[in-house]
């Protein structure tokens, strides 16, 4: 048989206080002039019979819900979410953490790329939405007639209505390949998720093409390697690179990200061949993939703790009010070396 729950009047009855007194001190109603005898007696009494609060009972009084959605657009149709990559899982921790020191929950979920969240935010009565990653222009438009305030994260939507954080991916790529050109490599592979407009890996792409051209490099689409942001889509794009690096010239790498940076490892030791004594790699994120693999990563770091806790304080301004106006956050990146990449003059045996 179904337990029953405690009420606010069986908390009065055990402390000996009125319903009025208990609610307003289980509730921290401003303006409490209660002896501090009376709270402690309250509190012991709620502890003892097991009170639970009524979260829904509470979220009608106040008019929220307490509860955030975290919103991850799938790419490609019918795709899980890629929780194997450690961006999502550092990201996520932050996230919810953050809430829950201000007294909010998240729910976290995926859409695939035809699906709209409306309906789940709606369902739900979110008080604030993060959308991290890209998502259908017409589903902006949708969310922002709902009225519900969104905070877009790795997003570079012409949409004008929502903050965003972001870091400065083109900048990241740019940075990666100047790199590998200042320790003298000239053919470099760049292994990418999905190029689509407004995303991190189209910013990153380009940063890595400015960098060649501005280098006086050429700018080779044979040496470009789109597929999935994922390990395996790493392995399989080192297989190809060791296959034939010594004919087509290629002494380095850029990963977008670091789950295909390890992916890449794997691969090209697969096919008989060494980072970094064959083949530089540089990666993207600086998650714990990067210190913990052989030889160590070196990588375009960005702080995805702080940027997970930075959505979370832009929603909640914006839940507040006090943010109404369209903010951009561009949090900073930074270089960090560690053993996988070499002078090219090593690579050629000099």
């Amino acid at each position: 048989m179904k337990p029953e729950r405690v009420r606010i009047k069986d908390i009065a009855a055990e402390a000996g206080v009125s319903v009025t007194s208990v609610s307003y001190i289980l509730n921290k109603a401003p303006g409490q002039t209660f002896a501090p005898e009376t709270i402690q007696r309250v509190h012991e009494a709620a502890d003892k019979l097991g009170y639970v609060p009524n979260m829904a009972a509470k979220s009608l009084v106040s008019n929220r819900s307490r509860l955030i959605g975290v919103v991850i657009p799938q790419t490609e149709l019918h795709k899980e979410l890629m929780f194997s990559n450690p961006f999502y899982g550092e990201f996520l921790s932050s996230v919810e953490y953050i809430a829950r020191q201000n007294g909010y929950h998240v729910l976290i979920s995926g859409t695939n790329a035809d699906q709209t969240y409306i309906g789940v935010a709606r369902t739900r009565s979110l008080d604030g939405i993060i959308i991290l990653g890209m998502y259908l222009e017409e589903h902006y438009a949708e969310i922002k007639k709902a009225g519900i305030p969104v905070v877009l994260v790795d997003c570079y939507s012409e949409n004008s209505d929502f903050t965003a954080v972001n870091i400065d991916d083109f900048h990241g790529g740019y940075m990666a390949a100047k790199y590998l050109l200042d320790k003298g490599h000239r053919r470099i592979a760049h292994v990418t998720g999905q190029l689509k407009g407004g995303g991190v890996t189209q910013q990153r792409m380009c940063g890595w093409k400015a960098a060649l051209e501005e280098a006086g490099v050429p700018y080779d689409g044979a040496l470009l390697y789109e597929g999935e942001v994922s390990y395996e889509h790493g392995v399989r794009t080192g297989e190809s690179i060791a296959g034939c690096f010594r004919e087509s010239g290629v002494t380095a790498v850029f990963a977008s990200a670091d789950i295909m940076a390890l992916g890449l490892y794997k691969g090209l030791r697969n096919r008989g061949a060494s980072v970094p004594s064959d083949i530089s790699v540089v990666g993207f994120d600086d998650t714990w993939l990067a210190e913990v693999c052989d030889p160590g990563l070196t990588v375009v770091r960005q702080d995805v703790a702080l940027k997970g806790k930075t959505a979370v304080e832009a929603v909640l301004g914006v839940i507040d009010g006090d943010s109404t106006d369209k903010t951009e956050i561009t949090l900073p990146i930074s270089m960090v070396e560690r053993g996988s990449v070499t002078e090219a003059v090593k690579h050629m045996g000099g």
